[in-house]
């Protein structure tokens, strides 16, 4: 049995041999997902993240921990699963071969079984609700339509890619200087955006409040963020945008930028650049200086009249500080992180899990090395046709558990394991033995009494 049988309906999942390289079609066919689910997927990491722990035999471990989280699947024509819950790692894997949901969603893991929660609901005493939740953050490269002039909407290329690259540097930093946490996870979207995982515990405990407090902490941008972009900073920044200025934005900005984008080569793209200057006599002279002319330099338009306007601002007689403040607000505008901030405030909102295939692009969402992220190609991740054309390029493996071991996805897998999955459980199986101790030295100490 081949692909393409599988593809056009047939259960089976059978790869003839290696002569047949041509064919698998390029895209996103539903059907190959029967293959990738049962070929491909690390179903079993998945549950060993989601149980934080918990499918130990140590006496602290909650056995009812995973049957509480909430998955949610999206089907074929829109058809759309919510309160999925799965009481074993066979049982989430046999649902998710069955069902080939086009995408998977993480919600929260709630007080009781999200699949029951109706039984609860009539009791009136409103115990169905969540309890834990990782910290999210969800960035999409739309919301910075207005900054960037290589492409709109859901489209992306290696020009305006690196302003990812950017937000996962600078919201990266400070979860961990800042807020002191370390088991993050950074995933591609799968088409025009990142996502992140703040799975420590400290964090998947935090309230509602807690959580939109953090949010706020990164917070630059006046009214409504999903609104027009207006930076609004203060004249002693705060450490974090301070550092986030000097380490990473001006020298994407300047650097990167300034050029990728042609911001300051047209008189419409300059005059968006003026705008931001609330001073009539500094913008009449720079306007005077690239109205109808082009540089004599041999640097770059763009660079150049970045200079222009820098040492206008920045080396007048009055210094207004609130003028020199100016160079600054323009860099934040066109490169700050623009997040979804009611995804991050929330504990009841699902996001994409790792590891799905993105239906319009059939591109897989990989973990993302935030030591490395200005490497990541999110044209070249592993696809859907792929992959599969890998598997029919090699054949039967002896070990048919790491099939994705031979592909394309295992060195993603074996990031996720190494970097992110045994780190993370370490941590806590440490915790769960230290709060475990701490009850048992309490309870001693009650009946010595």
């Amino acid at each position: 049995m081949t692909i393409e049988e599988a593809a056009n309906g047939r259960d089976d999942m059978l790869i003839d041999g290696p002569d047949r390289t041509n064919s698998i079609p390029d895209g996103f066919n539903a059907n190959y997902l029967k293959v990738y689910y049962g070929r491909l997927f690390p179903h079993v990491d998945m549950f060993k993240w989601m149980c934080y722990g918990n499918d130990g035999k140590h006496p602290a471990c909650d056995k009812s921990y995973f049957g509480r989280r909430e998955f949610s699947f999206t089907l074929d024509n829109d058809i759309y699963l919510r309160f999925q819950s799965f009481s074993s790692a066979s049982e989430l894997e046999n649902s998710i071969r069955d069902k080939c949901p086009f995408k998977i969603d993480i919600g929260p893991v709630y007080s009781v079984d999200p699949a029951k929660r109706h039984a609860y609901a009539q009791g009136g005493d409103n115990v169905f609700a969540p309890v834990e939740r990782e910290l999210v953050f969800d960035i999409d490269i739309t919301d910075y339509d207005d900054v960037r002039y290589c492409c709109s909407g859901a489209d992306v290329c290696l020009e305006c890619w690196p302003l990812m690259t950017v937000a996962i540097k600078v919201i990266d930093t400070a979860l961990r200087d800042d807020f002191g946490f370390n088991h993050i996870l950074w995933v591609y979207s799968g088409r025009r955006g990142v996502h992140c995982w703040v799975c420590d515990g400290k964090a998947r405990r935090l309230t509602n409040e807690q959580r939109g407090a953090i949010a706020d902490y990164f917070r630059v941008y006046k009214g409504n963020e999903n609104s027009n972009k207006n930076v609004s900073l203060t004249d002693h920044l705060h450490p974090f945008l301070e550092r986030s200025y000097t380490e990473v934005l001006s020298t994407f900005f300047e650097g990167n930028l300034l050029s990728s984008q042609n911001i300051l080569s047209t008189e419409e793209r300059y005059e968006k650049i003026l705008s931001m200057i609330p001073h009539e006599s500094v913008t009449t002279e720079l306007r005077g200086k690239w109205q109808g002319r082009s540089s004599n330099s041999k640097e770059d338009i763009n660079v150049h009249r970045w200079g222009q306007l820098k040492h206008l601002l920045q080396s007048r007689k009055q210094k207004a500080q609130w003028l020199r403040r100016c160079v600054k607000e323009i860099v934040f505008t066109f490169t700050y992180p623009r997040l979804d901030m009611e995804v991050s405030k929330h504990m009841n909102h699902l996001l994409k899990a790792p590891f799905c295939v993105h239906p319009k692009t059939g591109r897989v969402c990989i973990p993302i090395d935030p030591e490395t992220c200005e490497e990541f190609d999110p044209t070249e991740v592993p696809t859907l046709s792929g992959l599969l054309q890998e598997l029919n390029t090699g054949g039967f493996g002896a070990d048919v558990d790491d099939e994705w071991d031979k592909t394309s996805l295992g060195k993603s897998v074996r990031f996720f394991r190494s970097s992110f999955l045994q780190p993370l459980l370490k941590s806590c199986k440490e915790e769960m033995e230290t709060s475990y101790n701490a009850k048992v030295q309490q309870t001693k100490n009650n009946l010595s009494w």
